[in-house]
């Protein structure tokens, strides 16, 4: 028997062993997340409090009534991510921006970019939207809004736009200077070299922080509710509240997890993907 017959024969078996060893691996992580969950709803249902806590966070009928409740207020919770996550990409990249430009003249800029990085990253969010939700309207200024969802919007753009800054900053200084010096040579001015060069190269490196931050922004547009508004969790107070059962709570909690787990998936795709892409560039 020839050498190549001998090596595609022992292709052939590291190929059938590899596989065999890849789904015996996945029938023994399925098998034991089967039993470990199966162990830990076996203690969670026998243990004495188990009937009181499901009466009082799983009553089916009190789900079925309060669900489409819940869902209907989910819909603000999902305006108020939406439009708060369009103004966070702009404000967050404009201030990430003037933090970067060169220059003494330029100096205050960059001073004031810091300071609001510094001020917003450092207050909690429920305090800024305290303060803003309930002391803006009560300064009865002439053509300032008096909405409590605008406020609570307008918060959640301030602290969430002191976070993402830092991130696009990362990604700008991630761009290596010899990308900036190829387009400057090139006759490209420095907001040219900005918009064209350096700015789509930054945020395509940090689109999967970028999507975990959004993923706390659209868990803390609840926050909102603290001021007002009546979005999803604010409706299952009210529901609990008039039932004296916690059963809404659990509805408004699985409504969130449904959004968030998707982009949370997301997430983690697009880092692995990254991760192949470098990996690849690194061997070539």
């Amino acid at each position: 028997m020839s050498a190549d017959a001998e090596t595609g024969r022992g292709d052939r078996r590291s190929r059938i062993l590899g596989d065999l060893r890849g789904a015996r691996n996945i029938g023994i992580a399925v098998t034991s997340t089967v039993v470990f969950f199966a162990i830990v709803a076996i203690v969670v249902v026998n243990s004495a409090g188990w009937p009181e806590v499901r009466k009082a966070f799983f009553d089916r009928k009190l789900f079925d009534s309060s669900f489409p409740e819940v869902g209907h207020a989910f819909l603000l919770n999902i305006r108020i991510f939406c439009i708060a996550e369009a103004l966070i990409l702009v404000f967050a990249l404009a201030i990430a921006v003037l933090r970067g430009l060169p220059g003494p003249v330029l100096f205050p800029f960059r001073l004031l970019a810091v300071l609001y990085t510094d001020l917003f990253r450092g207050i909690p969010t429920i305090l800024v939207i305290y303060i803003l939700g309930f002391g803006a309207p009560a300064l009865q200024l002439s053509g300032v809004p008096r909405s409590p969802l605008f406020w609570g919007v307008t918060a959640l753009v301030l602290v969430y736009s002191a976070y993402v800054a830092e991130v696009y900053r990362a990604g700008i200084e991630s761009v290596h200077p010899s990308q900036e010096a190829a387009a400057r040579s090139l006759g490209l001015s420095r907001a040219q070299t900005l918009r064209h060069v350096i700015v789509p190269q930054a945020v395509r490196r940090v689109i999967p922080p970028l999507l975990n931050d959004f993923i706390g922004l659209q868990k803390d547009s609840a926050l909102v509710a603290l001021i007002g508004p009546i979005e999803a969790f604010r409706q299952s107070q009210i529901d609990v509240a008039a039932t004296f059962n916690y059963t809404p709570y659990v509805a408004t909690a699985l409504l969130f997890i449904l959004l968030t787990i998707p982009l949370a998936r997301l997430t983690d795709w697009l880092i692995a993907r990254d991760r192949r892409r470098q990996s690849a560039g690194a061997t070539r």
